[in-house]
C-alpha cells in the first residue's frame, strides 16, 4: 500500500495556500477604473495615444491585408470595423480586459487540471476496452489521477454558473441583450446561435457531460474493486462493456464540452476540428501525467514489476500525441488562413499579433521539443528525457488552454502575473493532494486482473 508521506502532503498545501496569496494581492490591486488604466500609461514614453494609433495602424493593415469585414467579438481588433479606436474606448477595453484576468486566470488552471484527469480516464476505458496486455500494472495510478475528475468537474460546473450568472464577463455571448434586437448590443450572429448559447441549456449540458463522466468512473472502481476479490472474470467483463460504451459517450460529449467551455468564448469563431484538437491535447496530459506519477511511485520504491518498457510505451503514446495535436494544429489553422473567412482567420490574427510569444511558444513546447526528445527510442526508456519532456509537454498544454481562453476574454491586458501563477500553483497543490491521497486508498498492483501476469511480463 503507498503511504501519502507528511513533506508530500505538506508541500501541496504550501502550493495552495502561496498560490491563494499570490492570486488575492494581484487581484486586489488590479485596474478598477479609468484613472487607474491612464495612471498605468503615465510614464510610457510615447503615451496611450500613441499606443492606440499604433494598435490602429497594424490592425489596420492586417484588416486590409486579410480583407477582413466586422468582428464584434473582439474589441481590441475595432479598426477592422471601419473606424479608429479613439482613446477613451482603448483604455475600456483594457479595463474590462483586467476585470476578466482574475476570473480568466482561475479558468485557465482549473480546465487545465480537470483536463488531464479526463483525458485520463479516457485513456483508462481504452485500456479495459482495447483489453491491453501491458498496462494492468499502471491501472491504479489513472484511477487516482481520474480521482481529480470529481471535485475538478464540479469547479468547472461552478465557474460556468458563475459567468451565467453575470458575476464576470468570460462568455461574451451571455452580455444583457445580446440576442435582443431592440438592444444596443444586439449581435446578429450570436441571436443565430441562441438556441444552443443559452446559460441554462448550456448548464444543463454541463451537468449531463459531468454526470456521465463520474458515473462512468464510479462504476469502472466499483468493478475493479469487486474483480480483486472475485473468484472468477466476471467485474472484469462488465469493465470492458462499460468502457466500450462510455468511449462513445465521452466522444460526442467532449466535442460539445469543448464547444461550450471553449470555443464559446469567441462566440464568432468555430472549427469542426476543434473537439478533436482539444481531445488531443488532453489526452497527451493525461497520458503524460501517468507517466510522471509511474515514475514518481517506482523512484519511491513501489510499483517494482513496472519496468522500462512500460515507461517507453508511455512515452510513445506521448510523443504519438503531440504530432496528432500537431497535425490537428496545422490542419485548423491552414485551412482557416488559406480560406480566409473573415470570422474565422480573426481568431488568428488576434492571437499572432498581441499573443506572439505564448502562441509560437506553445508550438516549440507542444510539437518541437517532444520531435527532439522522444523520437529516439533508446531516449525514451531514459527516465529523466521523459520527465524533462513531460513537464514541458503540460506547461505547454497549459500554455495552450491560456492560448484559448485569454484572447476572447482580456483581450490585449493580458499577461502572465501572480494571478496566473497563483491559480495555476493553487490549482496544481489541489491536484497533487487529491491525486496522492486517492493512491493511498487501495493496493498499487491489481490482484486478479486476468492480463496482470502478462503486464507483469511485459517487455518490448
Amino acid at each position: 500500500m503507498y503511504t501519502l508521506s507528511k513533506n508530500l502532503k505538506l508541500s501541496a498545501i504550501i502550493f495552495m495556500v502561496v498560490g491563494a496569496l499570490l492570486f488575492a494581492v494581484d487581484a486586489m490591486f488590479m485596474p478598477s477604473s479609468i484613472s487607474d488604466i491612464e495612471a498605468m500609461h503615465a510614464g510610457d514614453d510615447h503615451g496611450t495615444g500613441h499606443e492606440v494609433a499604433e494598435v490602429n495602424d497594424s490592425h489596420g493593415s492586417i484588416a486590409t491585408a486579410k480583407g477582413h469585414s466586422e468582428d464584434h467579438a473582439v474589441a481590441s481588433h475595432q479598426a477592422e470595423e471601419g473606424h479608429a479606436m479613439s482613446e477613451a474606448e482603448h483604455n475600456q477595453h483594457l479595463l474590462d480586459g483586467y476585470k476578466n484576468k482574475p476570473w480568466s486566470a482561475v479558468y485557465v488552471a482549473a480546465f487545465f487540471f480537470f483536463m488531464i484527469s479526463l483525458g485520463c480516464l479516457a485513456f483508462y476505458a481504452v485500456q479495459y476496452a482495447a483489453q491491453a496486455g501491458w498496462s494492468p500494472l499502471l491501472l491504479r495510478v489513472m484511477e487516482a489521477i481520474t480521482g481529480y475528475l470529481l471535485p475538478g468537474s464540479i469547479i468547472m460546473l461552478i465557474l460556468l454558473a458563475l459567468s451565467g450568472f453575470h458575476f464576470n464577463h468570460i462568455f461574451h455571448w451571455m452580455a444583457d441583450g445580446i440576442t435582443d434586437p431592440t438592444s444596443e448590443n444586439y449581435d446578429k450572429l450570436i441571436a443565430g446561435k441562441a438556441d444552443w448559447l443559452n446559460v441554462p441549456w448550456l448548464l444543463i449540458r454541463a451537468v449531463i457531460f459531468i454526470a456521465g463522466w463520474n458515473v462512468y468512473r464510479f462504476f469502472a472502481v466499483k468493478f475493479s474493486k469487486e474483480q480483486d476479490e472475485a473468484t472468477d472474470n466476471r467485474s472484469h467483463k462488465k469493465s470492458f462493456k462499460l468502457a466500450a460504451a462510455f468511449l462513445v459517450f465521452f466522444l460526442y460529449t467532449e466535442s460539445m464540452m469543448s464547444w461550450d467551455w471553449i470555443m464559446s468564448i469567441d462566440p464568432h469563431w468555430f472549427s469542426t476540428l476543434f473537439g478533436w484538437y482539444v481531445l488531443a491535447g488532453m489526452m497527451v496530459c493525461g497520458i503524460t501525467t501517468i507517466a510522471l506519477i509511474t515514475m514518481i511511485l517506482k523512484g519511491a520504491g513501489y510499483l517494482q514489476n513496472v519496468n522500462d518498457s512500460h515507461i517507453h510505451d508511455l512515452a510513445k503514446f506521448m510523443f504519438g500525441f503531440s504530432i496528432f495535436w500537431t497535425y490537428l494544429w496545422f490542419s485548423q489553422f491552414m485551412l482557416i488562413w488559406y480560406s480566409n473567412i473573415p470570422e474565422e482567420v480573426t481568431y488568428y490574427i488576434q492571437r499572432i499579433e498581441d499573443y506572439n510569444l505564448p502562441f509560437f511558444g506553445m508550438l516549440i513546447m507542444n510539437f518541437l521539443f517532444p520531435l527532439l526528445i522522444l523520437m529516439n527510442s533508446d531516449f525514451k526508456r531514459v527516465n529523466w528525457f521523459v520527465v524533462m519532456a513531460g513537464i514541458v509537454i503540460l506547461l505547454g498544454h497549459y500554455v495552450d488552454i491560456f492560448n484559448m481562453v485569454m484572447p476572447g476574454t482580456v483581450g490585449q491586458a493580458w499577461s502572465f502575473g501572480f494571478v496566473e501563477l497563483g491559480s495555476l500553483m493553487f490549482f496544481f497543490g489541489l491536484f497533487v493532494l487529491i491525486v496522492f491521497t486517492s493512491l493511498t486508498k487501495r493496493p498499487l498492483e491489481p490482484k486478479r486482473n486476468p492480463l496482470i501476469e502478462e503486464s507483469k511480463h511485459f517487455h518490448y
